[in-house]
């Protein structure tokens, strides 16, 4: 992997950080955008980009300064997104639309932008949704509403852009990125034994970008430890 080029949007924390710094250990430059750098340090190989990816024109700057700067793109992961939980009566048309556009329509503009650069090197882009994506808690329209369109987006992306570019989705479950204390009962419920972790995805993500997965392409991996498998019922 060693000279391949990553652009990540949510790059900053969490599960993009982890993936930024996993694909760094592995030889990659990678890029990471994020709309809130201020106190972040990346690590090696990791250049840190300030960037509002549901913004047109910060996409455009973007994209053109991993041209002028690294001058390819092997692989885009679209992580950004972030919740407002409300009841729907009170969610506003301002803050439906920044959700879907953080999470949605990020993606058609980094891969618009990206398109060429990606086909020349026969890239691969992951998506990040998430298990919301088919199941959910209340008050979490704009969310779900989201994370289903990138599922769905991910397969359009894959059947227009193949064969030259794979495009594939990773739906995390409960991941611990840190943010909330992890109780004995929250590892217990899941049917692998635990809550996952940013590595986790990392290490998927890694693998749906390399060689490996070569013959992947349109597909939804869910990483959740069994969860929307299992039957969970009142008695």
């Amino acid at each position: 992997m060693t000279g391949r080029v990553a652009l990540i949007s949510g790059g900053g924390r969490g599960i993009g950080a982890a993936i930024g710094a996993h694909l760094a250990g592995r030889g990659w430059r990678v890029v990471a955008a994020d709309r809130d750098i201020e106190g972040l340090t990346p690590p090696d190989g990791v250049r840190l980009v300030r960037c509002d990816v549901a913004d047109e024109a910060d996409v455009a700057r973007l994209i053109e300064g991993v041209a002028a700067h690294e001058g390819r793109l092997d692989g885009l992961v679209c992580n950004a997104g972030f919740m407002i939980r409300k009841p729907i009566g009170a969610l506003g048309l301002a803050e439906w639309r920044a959700v879907i556009d953080t999470h949605l329509t990020s993606i058609f503009l980094l891969v618009r932008g990206a398109e060429a650069m990606l086909r020349a090197a026969k890239g691969a882009i992951v998506t990040i949704a998430s298990t919301r994506a088919h199941m959910s808690e209340p008050d979490t329209e704009s969310y779900a509403a989201a994370k289903g369109g990138i599922v769905a987006l991910s397969h359009a992306l894959a059947v227009s852009l193949g064969p030259d570019v794979r495009v594939n989705c990773i739906s995390p479950g409960w991941i611990d990125t840190g943010k909330y204390p992890i109780a004995p009962s929250d590892h217990a419920q899941h049917p692998a034994g635990r809550v996952g972790t940013v590595a986790d995805i990392a290490a998927l993500a890694a693998f749906l970008l390399g060689p490996d997965s070569g013959f992947c392409t349109g597909a939804e991996f869910v990483a959740d430890g069994g969860m929307t498998r299992k039957m969970i019922y009142t008695e």
